[in-house]
């Protein structure tokens, strides 16, 4: 138990926030299914929240002690609690309101081990909540992500397109560009679905290119040429050949549950293969409060890092003795 909760002195987080839908947003990203666990990690330098699944899938939600107006740390180490993640993401839904900017105080420990929140803008109410927290489980796996060698084996897509070119024969799919306004990865990976499947993510670098595939009573495979579609893989990094196969609700998981405000507003997605085949996907959600001037964005409507929360997701390869990745 923390000593400021039973000493009555300050707590070991006070924090602010002006945005309460960014966080809202960026915790959505990570809950994959309705009940489940997360580990929250609290530091000088901000808030990781921490969800994971089967020993296979790991994410994580990094807000920076930036994104808060107000941000007083004082714990000693790192103090680290279980919490619903649900209920957590539900409670701060309570002091969203649409089409306005909400703030909200955000306290650990309270004299229980809860986590307190409540509203500070508003001088006609006040909303008040209370979360249990619990003591955390050990992350039970330690995703150890590595680079592969020298050269980064990496790809960027762009979120949003607004062209459409399609080529099919029968069971095989091979899709280039995708519908106007569409999330082009999320929609990659929703058409590769098979009941039970896995998905080969290949590189090439001659010629530059990533291929998603799925097999079932068909094959679906899904291609992204560098060259070809630089407005939509807008970045590629690969010097050999890669390939591996990754189960199709991890994958699915870490673009499915993206808010579509997010998919609007989303710079990209990057995806990087690391050594063992470990995949990291990256997403950017923002946090600045909506039509409002920050210090934080500058004139030409650039928004820095600091108003951005940083999403990565872990995904571990199925074995595969077929595959070749010499």
């Amino acid at each position: 138990m923390s000593s400021s909760a039973i000493e009555g002195e300050a707590p070991d987080l006070v924090c602010q926030l002006d945005n309460v839908q960014g966080i809202v947003d960026a915790l959505t990203a990570v809950r994959w299914k309705r009940h489940q666990d997360a580990v929250v990690e609290l530091s000088e330098h901000g808030v990781v929240l921490i969800v994971e699944e089967s020993n296979c899938l790991q994410a994580k939600v990094y807000l920076q002690r930036e994104l808060f107006i107000v941000y007083e740390y004082n714990a000693q180490g790192r103090p680290r609690f279980g919490v619903s993640l649900g209920l957590l993401v539900d409670c701060l839904n309570t002091f969203s309101i649409p089409g306005r900017s909400t703030a909200i105080e955000i306290r650990y420990p309270g004299p229980d081990m809860q986590l307190l929140l409540k509203s500070v803008d508003s001088l006609e109410a006040c909303i008040y909540a209370e979360i249990r927290t619990r003591i955390p489980e050990t992350i039970s796996w330690d995703y150890n992500f590595e680079p592969a060698g020298t050269t980064p084996l990496s790809f960027t897509v762009k979120v949003n397109m607004h062209g459409f070119q399609q080529m099919s024969v029968p069971l095989i799919i091979q899709t280039v560009i995708f519908k106007p306004q569409s999330a082009a990865l999320k929609e990659a990976i929703d058409d590769l679905e098979w009941p039970g499947s896995s998905i080969q993510i290949m590189l090439q670098p001659v010629p530059p290119s990533v291929t998603f595939k799925g097999e079932g009573h068909g094959d679906l495979q899904i291609d992204f040429m560098y060259y070809v579609n630089t407005d939509l893989l807008i970045a590629f990094s690969c010097d050999r050949q890669v390939s591996y196969r990754y189960k199709y609700k991890f994958l699915r998981a870490t673009t499915s549950n993206i808010p579509s405000s997010v998919i609007r507003d989303n710079r990209g997605s990057k995806l990087t293969i690391g050594r063992g085949g470990m995949l990291k996907v990256q997403h950017l959600v923002s946090v600045a409060r909506p039509s409002i001037p920050h210090p934080h964005i500058d004139s030409a409507g650039y928004q820095q890092p600091s108003r951005i929360a940083y999403i990565e997701f872990f995904v571990k390869p199925e074995e595969d003795e077929d595959t070749n990745n010499e």
